[in-house]
């Protein structure tokens, strides 16, 4: 009875489970794709709807391997959830959500190439059936910045293919990046005969991908001023992006139809004694060593394009041409450019050297030169401007006209470029005694003193010094001058005298003379005289200890024959002249001549 009740009810069941399942079914929703990049974490949702409810779910993940096949990696249901051991994302994934929520969300950390599979969310209710849901997960990897590189040798125009213009390599991205040429921002279509794309994939030990791409083609005069360059374009999640390399020139080679031939340095005109440098260029673009200049005299095959003349004169002068050889054709082009190397000849002055003129007479002097350009003249004395103009004259003259001139002609239009002469102008006449401030000296007793004597004339006046009282002075020293003479003289003072400078000529003579004052000889007069009486004080004290008998063993007690007047009444009498002289006087005056002295003496010896 029991169990025929338990299988009634059962069957009820069953038909209740086929009628629910006949209006009621599992819907599963998910994304077509998710895209993330390497190393990123992938969110998978899987979103759903049942009448089961909560506790009548079962959740399984699935990922498709390359097989293909399916394998489990995540199973949940009302008791428990499990993450499959032994599987690629063991350690990779979580899952939140419950069958309440109606969305399961599978996480994969760190996610890499090898993950990009196909994954698989199934939900299996009690009465509602099973369903699935799958999303493809992409994964990318944005690449390196492209590199270009052009071809190192120029490329000519006379190639008959398509020569190798550069390369472009990008590395390291996933997928597959794609690369196009550019020129001048337009792209470069592959053309036969024309332009060549050849392009190589790598793929890296860590599943990278790196795309190198080598252009080619047939190319003209007008490509060396264009830019090239190269773009990549690779996948990133959500769409394309794109990036771009450097622009590049390249080399063209052409050969030439033109030559240009000019003066470098100096800029401007050019004058004799400078160094030109001449430059040679052809407007081709090919290596070529046939470049040459013919210049008056000569040939020269250039140097890097370059050829320098040093210390050029007038005879440089002429036409340069610069010459090339087309070795296609053999033909020959050319180019040329005038040179003129502009000249001043050294200045000739009339008179030449040295000239006489008479004092108050009028000199005229030339300057002249040969000069390709424009010239300025100028006449200097002492370095002062005195007249401009090839010519100088010179009025009245005196001594002050004499000296040295010079004149200075000069280039206006080119600095630097100059000539000179001279000319010694010598002034005629009698002698001129340049007279000093003052004529009247004054020194002390015994000094040495310079007296000078500044002498004008021409021929040059001979300058001889005498004293007053008709001493030849020798000359100290005497140095000619542009003018005349200086003559120089040094004298020992010992009293007062003057001294005469006289100057002649063959045209006359001239002098002046300079008094001299001798300071300090009253003094050394009173000197003298003050010896002089001491010298006789000292021979009356010697006499009277004479007589005393103090000396000379004389006895104070002997008689004296003579007159006490005649002795005791002795002067002396001092006389001042230019000579000094000492003589005795008497009692009344009387001069005693030395002679008479003696006398007495020997009177008063008796």
């Amino acid at each position: 009875m029991a169990a025929r009740n338990t299988a009634s009810l059962l069957v009820g069941l069953l038909l209740l489970f086929l009628t629910w399942g006949a209006w009621a079914d599992v819907k599963v929703n998910m994304e077509d794709r998710v895209e993330v990049f390497r190393g990123e974490n992938a969110s998978i949702s899987c979103m759903f709807n049942s009448s089961d409810g909560v506790g009548g779910m079962m959740i399984r993940w699935f990922y498709v391997t390359r097989s293909p096949e399916e394998q489990r990696i995540y199973y949940q249901d009302t008791t428990m959830n499990i993450v499959d051991k032994g599987t690629p994302f063991t350690d990779r994934i979580s899952v939140t959500g419950t069958g309440a929520s109606r969305e399961i969300v599978l996480t994969i950390s760190d996610v890499q190439l090898d993950d990009e599979l196909e994954f698989i969310c199934r939900i299996n209710g009690l009465t509602d059936g099973t369903r699935e849901g799958r999303t493809q997960l992409k994964v990318f990897e944005k690449p390196d910045r492209p590199i270009i590189e052009a071809v190192e040798t120029g490329i000519s125009v006379n190639e008959i293919s398509p020569s190798k213009i550069a390369t472009c390599e990008v590395k390291n991205g996933f997928p597959k990046p794609s690369i196009t040429w550019y020129r001048n921002n337009m792209p470069i279509q592959a053309a036969q005969d024309v332009v060549e794309v050849v392009t190589s994939t790598t793929t890296e030990s860590s599943g990278l991908f790196s795309v190198k791409s080598e252009l080619s083609m047939m190319v003209m005069k007008e490509d060396q001023d264009d830019l090239f360059y190269c773009e990549v374009t690779y996948f990133v999640p959500g769409g394309l992006t794109m990036t771009e390399s450097n622009r590049i020139n390249i080399t063209v080679h052409y050969p030439s139809t033109a030559v240009r031939v000019w003066v470098e340095s100096p800029k401007g005109k050019i004058k004799e004694g400078d160094s030109i440098e001449l430059h040679c260029r052809d407007d081709g673009n090919m290596p070529s060593s046939s470049l040459s200049i013919s210049y008056p005299g000569g040939e020269h095959i250039l140097e890097n394009n370059v050829m320098v003349v040093d210390n050029v004169t007038r005879l440089n002068s002429g036409l340069y041409q610069c010459k090339d050889t087309d070795w296609d054709t053999l033909e020959e082009i050319m180019g040329n450019t005038t040179v003129f190397v502009n000249y001043l000849d050294p200045a000739v002055v009339e008179p030449e050297h040295t000239v006489d003129v008479a004092q108050g007479e009028e000199l005229t002097a030339t300057c002249n030169t040969n000069s390709s350009l424009q010239t300025h003249t100028v006449w200097l004395k002492d370095g002062e401007e005195v007249s401009t103009g090839h010519s100088l004259t010179l009025m009245d003259t005196t001594f002050d006209s004499a000296g040295t001139y010079k004149c200075v002609v000069t280039v206006p239009e080119i600095e630097g470029m100059e000539t000179s002469g001279t000319l010694r102008v010598f002034i005629t006449g009698p002698p001129e005694i340049i007279k000093p401030d003052s004529t009247e000296r004054e020194a002390s007793f015994e000094e040495t003193i310079n007296l000078s004597c500044n002498v004008r004339g021409f021929p040059v006046p001979t300058v001889t010094w005498n004293t007053s009282d008709g001493k030849i002075l020798e000359t100290a020293s005497e140095k000619r001058t542009d003018e005349g003479v200086q003559s120089l003289v040094s004298i020992k003072v010992t009293s007062d005298f003057s001294a005469t400078c006289e100057a002649f000529n063959e045209f006359g003579t001239d002098t002046v003379t300079f008094n001299i004052t001798a300071k300090g000889n009253g003094v050394i007069i009173a000197v003298i005289i003050i010896c002089i009486l001491l010298l006789a004080i000292l021979g009356s004290v010697l006499y009277f200890l004479y007589k005393k008998g103090k000396i000379c063993g004389r006895s104070g007690k002997q008689d004296l024959t003579k007159e006490k007047s005649s002795k005791d009444n002795i002067v002396v009498e001092m006389r001042s002249d230019n000579t000094e002289e000492a003589v005795l006087l008497g009692v009344n005056g009387e001069k005693l001549h030395p002679g008479d002295q003696g006398g007495e003496y020997l009177d008063v010896q008796k």
